[in-house]
């Protein structure tokens, strides 16, 4: 009977605390933070990042964010709003979709391409050196070359 009890207890702790925050009001649900958003929405009027910016347009969005988390808004629903408020333009990064793909994709694209070209010119490369021993021979000086070779180092010694 013990067993059971003690079972059950566990279950019950291991299932309950994975239930505890399914309610709507969940401590674990993360909340919407000023500092987090300064890093990812740009200022309408300068174009910085919001977190760099001082102007007062900066200080009535940090304001309206302030707004909107004190509602209870997350990330996704604040940055909805900035969008509808202030345009698309306020996000730091662009949407996932339409020509603002090309933002992402262009890059990965350029590396892909620069790495293919780093491996075919290390394969050119490669192909174009000689094998190690496969090289001719030299063949010996010939009597006049070595005649001469002699002059020339008695001329030069000391």
């Amino acid at each position: 009977m013990r067993r059971v009890g003690l079972a059950l207890l566990v279950v019950l702790t291991l299932f309950g605390s994975g239930l505890a925050g399914t309610g709507p009001a969940s401590a674990a649900e993360p909340q919407a933070s000023l500092p987090q958003l300064e890093d990812e929405v740009m200022c309408p009027v300068c174009g910085t990042l919001l977190g760099l910016s001082h102007s007062p347009a900066a200080e009535r969005q940090r304001v309206f964010i302030r707004k909107l988390i004190a509602e209870g808004k997350d990330d996704e629903e604040i940055k909805d709003a900035l969008v509808a408020e202030y345009g698309g333009q306020v996000l730091a990064l662009p949407e996932n979709r339409g020509i603002d793909v090309w933002a992402y994709a262009v890059p990965v694209i350029g590396l892909v391409l620069g790495l293919i070209g780093v491996l075919a010119a290390i394969i050119v490369w490669r192909r174009r050196r000689p094998e190690r021993g496969s090289e001719e021979p030299v063949a010996a000086p010939s009597a006049a070359e070595e005649d001469r070779l002699d002059k020339d180092m008695a001329r030069f010694d000391l």
